[in-house]
């Protein structure tokens, strides 16, 4: 088959582009007064625009993709032992390990060339050494900090902030004045608040601290909780069999727990009457129905609902339109807050947010990996302002407000806004192909869950599934094969980067259809 071309949207900025000339102007100053650096060349550097995703990088990748899976550099012979954990020495592939990277690709240290197809560990959502994030070694050399204070959040922090409350609520660039109603409202349509984290599972503690919050206060001059006496009841997406081990929100304790971890401890705070996790199986409204009917009335209230979209940790089972809708209308109905855990999905949706296509409004947004497209560990829970009941200290954390991690946000946002169109297109054609891929191979592929670039290739067995990913990895395609949860069929996932076209879409399938064959 031969490849369509790609034709991306050209994205050029400059750092004042972005976070403002006005800023621009003031942090020249203040750079110039440290250094006595000329403030015109402070404000030249910080006006000049780059090209974030120039035509020759893109037809450097192009060029590369035969080469995937060959030997393209030198081997690695001595390399480090580390010191970690059995769990972690068990799963390490250190021949896989990165030497160096660029775009979609990764030379390993046996010295091979390797295809991301999960964007790293689904994260680098624009690849490697993207050249947008270019602006953020001009703001080093501007002198603006990554590191900050809570009390001294810095002004790209707080732009961001806006950005994501603006982008959420799917409110026009130019519309000032709705951006700001909507960030003064007590009871708003969409959240209007947001709390600046680490990681994703930081953000997902911080949305149950403050569900938490309306049963049990967080400290002695917290008001009186709302329900407070009632029985907290977490419900969330659980696994085919009826279990809880599905859902993925994080790895704090409170989280783990709400996935099966630590169950003689869950056991024990239900037995005392503190905190009772449900779950209802994917897509399955009755068993949706019967937990609202069973746990919401008497000693019992229905605290908050978690749910993914694409459960990329549970074979990348997909959540469908009329599931979700009944969710968030039972939710509404019953005074419940709604999370969306928008870690794996947020940013390789063409609205940013795959809530959005769903036509719901969560009471809780958590984002993470994707945004800062991997250059910092930084993770943003958007909330309304009904819920913002916790003390400063309730939910935050030293680096949290990072002005670096921040413009790395913005930056990968400008780009995706720009390309929704185009991503969007050539997600939609390699969901579409791999559904082809399946009916063509019934006899090894049950089915084909994820939506446009997440996608689960599930198998009727386990063997041939580890003869798929083997043959795909020996070839240079970064992939594995989910075995590990319960009741789970073995899947294949893969999450390309946005900035793969169809022409690298072409060369997965070919890949794909190789290894089929060859089982």
């Amino acid at each position: 088959m031969k490849s369509r071309s790609t034709q991306f949207v050209p994205v050029r900025l400059s750092l004042a582009d972005i976070v403002g000339s006005e800023y621009i102007s003031a942090v020249a100053s203040a750079r110039a007064a440290l250094t006595e650096e000329p403030p015109q060349t402070l404000r030249a550097l910080a006006t000049q625009k780059i090209s974030f995703f120039p035509t020759d990088t893109q037809e450097r990748l192009l060029e590369l993709i035969p080469r995937i899976g060959m030997q393209v550099g030198r081997k690695l012979v001595k390399s480090a032992a580390g010191a970690s954990t059995h769990g972690f020495l068990h799963a390490t592939k250190t021949h896989q390990a990165p030497l160096s990277t660029f775009g979609y690709y990764r030379v390993a240290e046996n010295g091979k060339l390797y295809f991301i197809a999960k964007s790293e560990h689904y994260h680098a959502s624009l690849g490697h050494s993207f050249a947008g994030y270019q602006l953020i070694d001009i703001a080093r050399q501007l002198g603006i900090p990554n590191p900050t204070h809570n009390n001294t959040r810095g002004h790209i922090t707080r732009l961001l902030e806006s950005e994501l409350v603006r982008c959420g609520a799917g409110i026009r660039v130019r519309d000032a004045k709705g951006l700001a109603r909507l960030i003064r409202s007590s009871k708003p349509a969409y959240p209007n608040r947001v709390l600046n984290l680490e990681t994703g599972s930081l953000a997902a503690e911080a949305a149950l601290k403050m569900i938490l919050a309306r049963f049990y206060k967080p400290q002695d001059d917290s008001t009186k909780p709302k329900y407070k006496g009632k029985i907290p009841v977490i419900v969330v997406i659980g696994d085919f069999d009826g279990g809880i081990r599905a859902n993925y929100h994080g790895t704090t304790m409170m989280t783990q727990i709400q996935r099966g971890m630590w169950e003689g401890l869950r056991n024990g705070m239900e037995k005392q009457g503190l905190y009772v996790i449900r779950a209802v199986r994917p897509n399955h409204i009755v068993e949706l129905e019967w937990v609202f009917n069973e746990f919401d009335g008497g000693k019992y209230k229905i605290a908050g609902l978690f749910h993914e979209i694409v459960l990329m940790n549970y074979a990348g089972k997909t959540l469908n339109p009329k599931f979700v809708k009944r969710m968030y209308a039972l939710c509404k109905k019953h005074d419940v807050p709604t999370v969306a855990d928008e870690i794996q999905t947020g940013i390789w949706s063409p609205e940013l947010f795959m809530y959005r296509e769903y036509g719901v409004k969560p009471s809780f947004v958590a984002i993470g990996k994707g945004f800062p497209g991997g250059e910092y560990c930084a993770s943003r829970i958007l909330f309304k302002s009904d819920y913002d009941n916790l003390p400063q200290f309730g939910a935050l954390v030293t680096n949290g407000q990072e002005e670096l991690a921040s413009l790395a946000y913005l930056i990968t946002m400008r780009w995706a806004q720009a390309n929704a169109k185009v991503t969007n297109a050539v997600g939609e054609y390699y969901e579409a192909r791999l559904r082809d891929l399946a009916a063509k191979n019934a006899h090894l592929i049950s089915a084909i869950e994820g939506r446009r670039h997440l996608a689960g290739i599930y198998f009727n067995d386990l063997a041939p599934a580890k003869k798929f990913s083997d043959s795909l990895n020996a070839a240079g395609l970064d992939i594995s094969v989910q075995t590990y949860k319960a009741g789970c069929p073995p899947s294949a996932l893969t999450k390309l980067p946005l900035i793969a076209g169809y022409e690298a879409v072409d060369f997965v399938l070919a890949r794909m259809e190789k290894a089929l064959a060859g089982i």
